[in-house]
């Protein structure tokens, strides 16, 4: 048997000391000291063989993290793990306590297509670090061949040239897209960060700004209406990645989705990506080409289409988790007092353990929470400078 670690981690815009990357913000040299530090310490304790990470402005800023964690990793193992002079230097313990160092793993950047290094104005992307390397060149997706038009349906009683339609020419991050030889099965991972609920305002031609960002002209219905583009943009951008998603799993290849989904597991976004969640009975439902009200599917067509949805749709590994667990609660973001899972790790049936064809299933889920604050109380000192997610670790068994 095989085992492996899977992580996601929003880093919250790592970016080297003295640059710029949203306006008017930028990290002293001690700020990013005290980053790297933090940011050392999360990934030497989540210890994972695969992470992908979210907002990232500069791949040597990460290296430059993974590296002081393979240092503190190097000087925890010399402290805590016996040599081999020691009769109990083999105790299965040990095994579990000793970090495994990045130094032979590779990492995969995928820069924002809209990030030009203009101070100010720079945009993140993502990446995915993995210590089994890469089976060929990790794919970006993010600027598409072919544009995405989805046109409305039009309403009864109305014109179809009145339905109007939206179109997707680009993804507001990268998703990676990267295949990783795990034991003797490789898996489709894909590292996303989809569009955030931050609202989009129009800012019009020769203005500084758009007038819903003045908050002392507070606009609700405008401000409204540019979460409604937000939300428009992510389920669009949840399509695009589940389109490449049914591609993986319709050629067999196990699949892992990861990432910040900017919202939770019932979101229409996330259950876009997920995909469906089958009817419980097909035979019940009236079919969609009935001539009268007994006309339904058979009971053969019930088993069939069960078959169909189940085998293109992915599991979270944090409800597999808490049906597992019996915990009723996993949160990876927290403001205003609202706590959710934003963070997610999703797998395809084949890590399923109701599946019988599976190749493997999660044994264990962790979620690093300790450092979020809920807003409603004043902010601890380093929430700048910490990550405002939570890390998620899905730890797997392979059965070869």
């Amino acid at each position: 048997m095989t085992n492996f670690t899977i992580a996601s981690f929003n880093v919250k815009n790592l970016i080297g000391p003295d640059k710029e990357y949203y306006e008017f913000q930028a990290y002293t040299p001690e700020e990013y000291a005290w980053k790297k530090d933090w940011l050392a310490d999360q990934i030497l304790t989540m210890d994972a063989d695969i992470v992908g990470f979210q907002e990232i402005f500069e791949e040597d800023a990460l290296t430059d993290v993974v590296e002081e964690a393979d240092a503190r990793g190097a000087a925890l193992n010399d402290a805590s793990i016996p040599d081999k002079t020691k009769r109990y230097h083999k105790k299965a313990i040990f095994r579990k306590l000793a970090y495994r160092a990045y130094d032979n793993a590779e990492l995969a950047f995928a820069p924002n297509a809209a990030d030009e290094s203009i101070p100010g104005k720079r945009r993140p992307g993502v990446a995915i670090l993995s210590r089994f390397g890469f089976v060929g060149e990790p794919e970006v997706i993010q600027d598409l061949e072919t544009p995405l038009t989805i046109p409305f349906q039009p309403l009864r009683g109305l014109e179809a040239a009145e339905t109007g339609h939206f179109t997707l020419r680009r993804l507001s991050r990268p998703v990676l897209k990267a295949r990783i030889r795990v034991g003797s099965q490789t898996i489709t991972v894909f590292n996303c960060h989809l569009k955030s609920k931050l609202g989009e305002y129009i800012i019009p031609a020769g203005a500084d700004f758009a007038p819903e960002a003045d908050l002392t002209r507070y606009d609700p219905l405008g401000r409204a209406i540019g979460s409604l583009r937000a939300a428009v943009r992510r389920m669009a951008e949840a399509w695009v990645l589940r389109r490449e998603i049914l591609s993986e799993l319709r050629a067999g290849h196990p699949v892992m989705v990861l990432g910040d989904f900017n919202d939770g597991e019932d979101a229409v976004s996330s259950e876009i990506i997920s995909g469906e969640i089958p009817f419980k009975n097909y035979a019940w439902m009236l079919r969609h080409d009935a001539k009268d009200r007994s006309d339904r599917y058979t009971k053969e067509e019930n088993l069939r289409i069960t078959e169909e949805v189940e085998r293109v749709r992915l599991h979270s590994a944090e409800k597999l988790f808490v049906r597992k667990s019996l915990r009723d609660m996993v949160y990876t973001s927290a403001f205003g007092g609202n706590f959710e899972s934003i963070d997610q790790i999703y797998m395809s049936r084949h890590f399923h353990p109701d599946f019988e064809a599976r190749i493997g299933q999660m044994e264990y889920f962790s979620a690093l929470n300790d450092h979020l604050t809920d807003g409603s109380h004043p902010e601890a000192p380093y929430n700048k400078l910490a990550s405002d997610h939570g890390q998620i670790i899905a730890h797997m068994r392979l059965n070869d």
